[in-house]
């Protein structure tokens, strides 16, 4: 498995060397599920192997969604958004995205006053 990104696809990337933004949203559902972070070294893992590996900025390494777990997100696009510097990965996720045990990380709501 390649752990480096080919100069094609790094070359669009703002900046190479930094954490980029990923989020991650249920091919199926179009509901967004979660945001983490990847470096050249967790993207280049993704797409050699189209599951999704994250950098864990807690424990400072890589981190595939759902090793442990067993809570997978299989890959199956990864979109860039128009300044290089985020990520859209479109997911099949197999149980919950969030640690918490929640289907997505996004369901605590705030209220907006009108």
């Amino acid at each position: 498995m390649s752990t480096e990104l080919s100069p094609e696809i790094s070359a669009l990337l703002k900046d190479p060397s930094a954490l980029i933004p990923a989020i991650a949203q249920d091919i199926h559902s179009g509901e967004v599920l979660m945001l983490a972070y990847v470096n050249a070294q967790s993207l280049a893992a993704t797409l050699a192997t189209g599951r999704a590996t994250y950098w864990s900025r807690s424990r400072n390494e890589l981190w595939e969604k759902g090793a442990t777990s067993g809570h997978t997100q299989l890959v199956h696009s990864i979109a860039l958004d128009c300044d290089g510097d985020a990520l859209l990965f479109k997911v099949e996720q197999t149980g919950a995205a969030c640690h918490t045990g929640d289907r997505t990380c996004f369901h605590r709501n705030i209220e907006i006053a009108r």
